[in-house]
């Protein structure tokens, strides 16, 4: 209960303070008694609230400590707690009676009513709005005698008094202390061991704790009403309203008739401030509602990642240091360029302590794993094979890599041969550490991408163009038509989802935001390798003492044909030219079978990996192929000491400053090349040679051409975005570049497009992929995709 037991100041000093009131507030005091009025209402209000929460909460009391059944075995301190129930529970009926009868609240209120006199008493009205505690100006007096529970009332005309007798509250006070009293002895198991979980303590507690909680729950934010989520909403689409060509004072005159409904209602709560009006000026709206809507959310607890249309301010991590995610389209076991070469440039951005490193790697379900993994080779959970994938990187580089390994969903494609994003591939990085992405493959992993655009999502985005994927699919069925159309595919989603794009080399096609430049290194083993062999030549022994061979995947379109044809041609020039070729793959058996049936002097074996001691004696690599960007074997053989003999194209540029490359134009350059290399041996490569095939150096490039190193020195970056103390930061959305618009449309339109399942299956999607399947829901812990995305369609 609340007292207001303020003294009322001497009548001489009271009529002196009215008559000076009076002259003051002379032209106000039809303001001040509205006012007063409306703080009585209030004062009312709050009042019955308190009532009936007090109803409840003695009533609850009193039911709690309820006598059991006679015969009934109770503990010697819960005795004694119910026969101070017993004695106290006539005086709390008659508190409840007091303050419930319907008198009470008039009576108390009757005397702070606006008299039609003009004289006041202006130091009462002080004490009820100044003091929020003395709300209810009470002018009750309960007292207690030792003999008799009476509550003694005495009224003025116009004013309260409050009589006290002997000890008001004793009763209360006597229960408190009582209670912390058997509190602190339930603490001691040794002497009320039972009484602790006592029944009635525990009621007790829980009445106790609903009244604190429903204290606390007073001080929540209220919720946005809807003028004011129609205001946001309209504020949000201001980049929108100025492409249409809609005037800007339209639009803010909107946000401002919005919430100036809002402002009605809070001044109805508040006309006694009247004077604030200017805090909702025109030229505040925004301000007061952004700051609305933050107080809000930060209420709920949501955490805002941007605008309606866009987002606004990246995301920031708390230890302002910058992460870096590498998402790639395939994963060791699977001995392919975009499994090894992303990992090993994730093992050395990691070493830097700029940036914290996550590579993003598919996960395939049992069934997908048989038909991609060699060997039989399968794990039955993602640390398992995180487990195999550092063991295989730590043994080849000779450090621990201190980098996190994630996986999301993927699905095997038997004709494309690929692995293809099952899901949203984005929401598989947490957003606290979506800074940095690095896309290996691009447009392979948009192809069917449907969900967050990553350049929303990450601060700075660079896709890393692995494949000729053009060159593939001319080889298909109605090749020209596929390859015509995958190239403005491409095109479309390289341009929406990347802020740079780096081209292993020109042989790749042609791409919006994109450079060349070999940002791929050579596994350090391979370079052990050669200084050995250097050195054994140095010694005078012989390094090498076998001939040529050739290492792939055996697929037609990995350079055999390309070798066929050429050994074919020049059967009779190239009498007793014997070549080994390893390799495992789709199309082994026919490769063989068309070798053996034109005679060819080759001698398949299974595939293994380039750094096995069988391969070391080899003094010749022939490399075919002219399908492959950037052949990551050939690197590797550079790197060994080895000839390297390849045709001269694009995707061996890089490899023609090494004097061991021996390139060729025609077939016949192809013999001459062959004839050399087997009658002489390699130069040895100096140190400069080495160190432009190691990842270390690979990484400085990267780092340049990709300007990372701009963004982790807190330079400003070549797209016209600004970096503030570490962190990029859009420019302003409502002065878009028209780049920036159309790539938002075709981001856009892409995701309209793959959110539809027709036209996902028609342009060769496997069925179902839009959303991972169950299986990967129960492999990777996820939410059931019923669950994740409970509304089909569009």
């Amino acid at each position: 209960m609340l007292n207001l037991g303020a003294e009322r100041p001497p009548p001489q000093l009271a009529t002196g303070t009215a008559e000076k009131a009076l002259s003051f507030l002379s032209k106000g005091w039809r303001e001040v008694r509205d006012s007063a009025d409306a703080d009585l209402q209030l004062m009312r209000k709050r009042a019955n609230s308190f009532k009936n929460l007090a109803d409840r909460e003695l009533e609850h009391f009193l039911n709690s400590a309820a006598i059991p059944p006679s015969g009934a075995a109770l503990p010697s301190p819960s005795i004694a707690e119910f026969e101070l129930v017993k004695r106290i529970q006539p005086k709390l009926s008659a508190i409840r009676r007091a303050y419930s009868s319907p008198e009470f609240g008039r009576r108390v209120l009757e005397k702070w009513s606006p008299k039609a006199t003009i004289r006041l008493d202006l130091s009462a009205i002080k004490n009820a709005i100044v003091s929020e505690v003395d709300e209810v100006g009470a002018a009750l007096d309960l007292s207690w005698d030792e003999d008799q529970s009476k509550e003694k009332i005495m009224w003025e005309e116009g004013r309260a008094e409050i009589v006290e007798e002997g000890k008001g509250w004793e009763p209360i006070r006597i229960l408190k202390t009582r209670l912390k009293e058997f509190e602190r002895k339930s603490q001691s198991t040794e002497i009320f061991g039972t009484f602790k979980s006592s029944e009635f303590i525990e009621k007790v507690k829980l009445s106790l704790q609903s009244i604190c909680k429903e204290t606390e729950e007073s001080t929540d934010v209220p919720p946005l009403d809807i003028p004011e989520l129609l205001a946001h909403i309209v504020k949000q689409s201001w980049p929108l309203f100025d492409h249409l060509g809609i005037r800007r004072d339209i639009y803010v005159k909107m946000v401002e008739t919005l919430c100036s409904r809002h402002r009605d209602q809070v001044m109805y709560h508040h006309s006694l401030y009247a004077k604030e009006e200017s805090l909702y000026e025109n030229e505040k709206i925004s301000d007061e509602l952004d700051l609305r809507i933050a107080s809000v959310l930060h209420n709920t607890g949501h955490h805002y990642e941007g605008g309606f249309w866009t987002s606004f301010v990246k995301n920031e991590s708390a230890d302002r240091k910058h992460h870096v995610a590498i998402v790639t389209t395939a994963s060791l076991p699977w001995m392919t360029g975009t499994a090894v070469n992303p990992l090993f440039r994730a093992a050395y951005l990691a070493k830097s302590a700029k940036q914290a490193v996550t590579l993003v790697v598919p996960w395939l379900c049992k069934s997908d794993q048989e038909l991609v993994y060699p060997n039989n080779l399968s794990f039955s959970s993602p640390e398992a094979q995180e487990a195999y994938i550092r063991n295989w990187l730590e043994e080849r580089v000779g450090f621990k890599a201190d980098f996190k390994i994630s996986f999301y969903p993927g699905k095997f494609s038997k004709e494309r041969r690929s692995i293809i994003p099952a899901g949203d591939t984005s929401q598989f990085i947490p957003s606290k550490e979506a800074d940095i992405a690095i896309l290996e493959e691009p447009e392979h992993l948009n192809w069917y991408h449907h969900g967050k655009r990553w350049t929303d999502k990450f601060n700075h985005v660079v896709g890393i163009v692995h494949t000729n994927y053009l060159e593939y699919i001319k080889r298909e069925k109605n090749g020209a038509i596929q390859a015509f159309l995958v190239k403005h595919i491409n095109n479309m989603v390289t341009r929406a989802y990347c802020h740079k794009v780096l081209r292993l080399s020109a042989a790749t096609q042609d791409l919006p935001k994109s450079v060349i430049c070999n940002v791929h290194g050579v596994n350090p083993k391979f370079l052990m390798i050669g200084e050995k062999v250097a050195a054994e030549r140095v010694h005078g022994q012989q390094a090498f003492s076998k001939g040529a061979y050739f290492l792939g995947k055996m697929v037609w379109a990995k350079g055999y044909r390309e070798l066929i044809d050429l050994l074919v041609k020049h059967k009779s020039d190239l009498e007793g030219f014997k070549l080994d070729v390893y390799g495992n793959g789709e199309d082994s058996q026919e490769v063989q079978s068309v070798a053996k049936k034109l005679d060819l002097n080759l001698n398949f074996l299974r595939g293994r990996d380039h750094a096995d001691d069988s391969l070391h004696e080899y003094k010749v690599f022939v490399n075919p192929s002219v399908s492959d960007v950037l052949c990551t074997a050939t690197a590797e053989a550079l790197a060994m000491g080895k000839f390297v003999i390849c045709a001269d194209h694009p995707s061996n540029e890089f490899f023609r400053a090494f004097p061991n490359c021996l390139t060729y134009k025609t077939s016949e350059d192809f013999v001459s090349r062959v004839k050399e290399a087997m009658a002489s041996d390699p130069q040895p490569l100096t140190p400069e040679q080495r160190h432009n095939l190691s990842w270390e150096a690979a990484t400085q490039r990267f780092m340049e051409y990709s300007e990372l190193d701009k963004i982790l020195n807190n330079e400003e970056p070549m797209n016209g975005d600004k970096a503030i103390y570490g962190r990029k930061i859009k420019k302003s959305i409502s002065m878009p570049s028209l780049s920036d618009v159309v790539d938002g449309g075709l981001a856009f339109a892409h995701y309209c497009f793959t959110g539809n399942e027709i036209l996902r299956l028609t342009t060769g999607a496997i069925p179902g992929s839009r959303d991972y399947s169950k299986q990967h829901s129960v492999d990777l812990r996820l939410l059931p995709p019923q669950v994740q995305n409970p509304v089909y369609g569009w």
